[in-house]
């Protein structure tokens, strides 16, 4: 929900800073092993119940994946290998801070393994409809700059960032957060299955087609 405005509010700063990167000769594949390290170690730290650490390496975290893409364009480099190695960092970045959470604070992990089905079904939804709509060629405002089609939600890549952030930072309440969050998930699972089903039944006269095709 709040992708879009984010990225317009942050490219201000995010271009000039992609920009002296590219000069230092670092490339969007070192901050997307960047991002998947930091993310990891994020995780750790909430398992191991060090929450000021899992705050600060979590931001930092999601700060190298916002600028591995800036930095991809200034230098002129961005391509579908960058794009899939930093969607397949995201997720394991994800449901790895989720995990950790989980073994930090074990009162709340039937919140957090919902979370994380909700998590999973949104990621299927998610690519299952990316792929479709680039195979068919969909002329469709929902493309961008980014390597995937990202339809909209309410909750996206900026949400979970927050919703992340607020578990750890505030962990007697983690369970009534992943709770929310983990609605509002579920909120944009409906919301993608309906879009998808709107757009996808534009020209489809062929019926239903099994996933082997």
């Amino acid at each position: 929900m709040l992708d879009q405005r984010m990225r317009a509010l942050l490219q201000p700063v995010w271009e000039p800073a992609a920009t002296r990167l590219a000069r230092l000769g670092v490339t969007a594949d070192v901050l997307t092993a960047l991002g998947l390290v930091l993310g990891l170690a994020a995780a750790g730290a909430a398992a191991a119940r060090w929450w000021g650490w899992a705050l600060a390496l979590w931001l930092v975290s999601r700060t190298a994946d916002g600028l591995d893409g800036a930095v991809a364009r200034v230098a002129r480099s961005a391509s579908d290998r960058g794009g899939f190695l930093d969607i397949v960092a995201d997720f394991t970045v994800y449901g790895a801070f989720v995990v950790g959470c989980a073994v930090g604070r074990p009162d709340a992990r039937l919140a957090l393994l919902v979370l994380l089905l909700t998590y999973y079904v949104n990621g299927t939804a998610f690519l299952a409809f990316s792929s479709v709509v680039e195979r068919r060629r969909h002329d469709t405002a929902l493309a961008d700059e980014r390597s995937f089609v990202f339809a909209r939600g309410l909750a996206e890549g900026t949400e979970t960032i927050l919703a992340h952030a607020l578990l750890v930072a505030f962990p007697a309440a983690m369970a009534v957060i992943a709770w929310a969050f983990a609605g509002v998930v579920a909120i944009t699972v409906v919301q993608r299955v309906r879009l998808a089903v709107r757009v996808l039944a534009d020209g489809d006269g062929a019926g239903h087609r099994g996933t082997s095709r």
